[in-house]
């Protein structure tokens, strides 16, 4: 009988963790963008907000911009909504950049499990600065962070310097918040895909 109202009780649990947490990302994802909105209407938006994104990266640490002229590519994701309890969720939808152009969209996902709470918004940027590591993302029809490819998170200085081993990486990231650039932060588990707009 123990047995019985352990796996209950237990089976219970996770499916209202599960159903909070789905309430959290869906009121989260009500600020982005419309779901009555045609592509272009969507595309246009998804730039607009990767361009003020980009205002913002430099703003936090005017280095990043030579770093993104340089890059082979990049990937902005303006708003990664994540939302939690117990287990955790995000999304978002991004633009990459190659030579100054859109050249695709994409979605990133990824989830975690552990003691959280809450619901947040962050943007993120990827840098490829090398031709392989461009090429090797445009192949693929799935690309895991952390195991198709390792994202260099970029350490910032008090002021706003990156690390000088961070800028020789194939791959160089940047997490912001409305706060600005976030240190010590993980993007390895997130997965990108192709999106059509």
């Amino acid at each position: 009988m123990n047995t019985i109202s352990s796996n209950w009780r237990r089976t219970t649990l996770a499916a209202v963790t599960l159903g909070v947490a789905s309430v959290l990302f869906a009121g989260c994802t009500t600020n982005g963008p419309k779901d009555t909105a045609s592509a272009a209407e969507k595309r246009q938006e998804l730039d607009s907000a990767a361009n003020a994104t980009l205002t913002q990266l430099y703003a936090a640490s005017p280095q990043s911009k030579q770093l993104v002229e340089r890059a082979r590519g990049v990937l902005v994701f303006p708003a990664v909504l994540s939302a939690s309890f117990i287990v955790g969720a995000q999304h978002g939808s991004g633009v990459l950049r190659v030579s100054g152009k859109d050249s695709g969209y994409y979605s990133i996902t990824g989830g975690s499990i552990g003691f959280q709470a809450g619901a947040q918004s962050k943007a993120m940027v990827l840098l490829f600065m090398t031709d392989d590591a461009l090429a090797k993302f445009r192949a693929s029809s799935g690309w895991t962070i952390g195991a198709d490819a390792t994202v260099a998170v970029a350490n910032v200085g008090a002021t706003g310097n990156i690390d000088s081993n961070t800028v020789q990486q194939p791959i160089v990231g940047f997490v912001l918040n409305n706060g600005g650039l976030m240190a010590g932060v993980s993007v390895d588990g997130n997965k990108i895909s192709p999106l059509v707009l």
